[in-house]
């Protein structure tokens, strides 16, 4: 069994029972974006949460020790094609200039970590349609002089 395997059953299961990653995630005991990006392959659970996922959605006992292998996280080298996915590399085309020049001018020379990171994705009422607001928290990992 492969994450590819996980992912499509549980994607299987969401649609049986029509249930939500924001419960999948409240089952697991752990934020939305991160149980939805660790049931999509793209990072693993500890045993106990991938226990509690496997149990809530009634999968395999395998596919616990499946969410809990470490992913080999490999991009896809193209321009992506989903439009929800493609703005998200407008942004980074259009504004990852600027963020990078604003990190470093409040931290110095350093990165935002996406592994010590928080990110949340809400919906905001607006009279003009309703917005999506996107919340990230990295922590700042400056680079080492040797």
């Amino acid at each position: 069994m492969t994450k590819v395997d996980v992912t499509t059953m549980i994607r299987a299961k969401m649609r049986e029972k029509t249930i939500t990653w924001a419960a999948i995630a409240e089952a697991a005991g752990l934020s939305e974006v991160f149980v939805t990006s660790a049931c999509l392959g793209m990072n693993s659970l500890l045993p106990d949460a991938a226990g509690k996922v496997v149990d809530f959605l009634d999968l395999p006992a395998e596919a616990a020790v499946v969410l809990s292998e470490y992913p080999t996280k490999d991009f896809p080298r193209t321009v992506p094609t989903d439009p929800c996915i493609y703005r998200w590399y407008e942004i980074t085309g259009v504004f990852g200039e600027a963020f990078k020049e604003l990190v470093q001018e409040k931290f110095g020379d350093g990165i935002m970590s996406a592994i010590d990171f928080d990110m949340e994705v809400n919906r905001v009422a607006h009279e003009k349609g309703d917005r999506v607001q996107v919340v990230m928290s990295g922590k700042f990992l400056p680079y080492k002089s040797w």
